[in-house]
């Protein structure tokens, strides 16, 4: 794979990861478990995030090059 596809699976992941823990703490009243699922899954949305802006930027790159 593509390194740029194996970091949009990796910070996936990380987001349902987190999103999982999260619930599971709510399910529990676990609040570290909450804490630490709320975090992970925010680094997740905004590593996916970083990869779409640099999807972007790679597309104006090559529209300049046309």
């Amino acid at each position: 794979m593509h390194m740029g596809t194996d970091d949009k699976i990796r910070n996936k992941a990380k987001e349902l990861k987190g999103r999982a823990k999260k619930n599971v703490g709510d399910a529990t009243d676990d609040r570290r478990m909450q804490t630490e699922g709320h975090g992970e899954q925010a680094e997740g949305s905004m590593r996916q995030a970083g990869e779409k802006a640099k999807d972007a930027g790679k597309k104006v790159k090559d529209a300049f090059k046309k």
